[in-house]
């Protein structure tokens, strides 16, 4: 099975521990998912701040509107910089995301780290090919321009709230 890397960083223009107390919180996943994708985290559901140890359990419409269920385990947790998330049932094989926070001069820099196997040996490579590799960049593209909308950069406040 091959294993597939997805790398993604963007600056926000907000501290790292802004950065952190948005991501920590699971229930803003929705707010940068794709619609489509039916994003719904289930209850009983531990609403802490990410840590160590912490599940997550949800459903999810990653193809043709199917619903799948997901869980993913917190496996580490270095506040406010660093976690990584993984998968323990859904549609990979394997999925191992880390997520990390680095103060820069204009902001954070977010940086994801994303591994991932598919099931099912060749079909799944054929599919990764197919589909789910575009669905992947289409997901973080998503979440990118959700990123910027939820924290627009000062010039752009200054442009909305401008006096015409």
């Amino acid at each position: 099975m091959a294993r597939h890397v997805l790398e993604r960083s963007q600056i926000l223009p907000i501290t790292v521990d802004q950065a952190w107390a948005f991501f920590s919180s699971p229930h803003n996943l929705a707010r940068i998912t794709p619609p489509d994708m039916g994003f719904v985290i289930h209850e009983p559901f531990d609403d802490r701040p990410t840590h160590t140890g912490q599940r997550i359990t949800y459903t999810v419409r990653p193809l043709f509107g199917f619903p799948m269920g997901w869980v993913t385990r917190i496996e580490e947790v270095d506040a406010p910089h660093r976690f990584v998330d993984t998968q323990e049932k859904g549609p990979y094989k394997l999925w191992h995301h880390t997520h990390t926070f680095t103060a820069v001069e204009n902001g954070v820099h977010m940086h994801d780290h994303v591994e991932y196997e598919l099931p099912f040996g060749p079909l799944g490579e054929l599919a990764h090919v197919l589909l789910v590799k575009r669905k992947l960049k289409a997901i973080f593209e998503f979440r990118r321009t959700a990123l910027e909308r939820i924290f627009p950069t000062r010039s752009e406040l200054s442009a909305t709230n401008a006096v015409v």
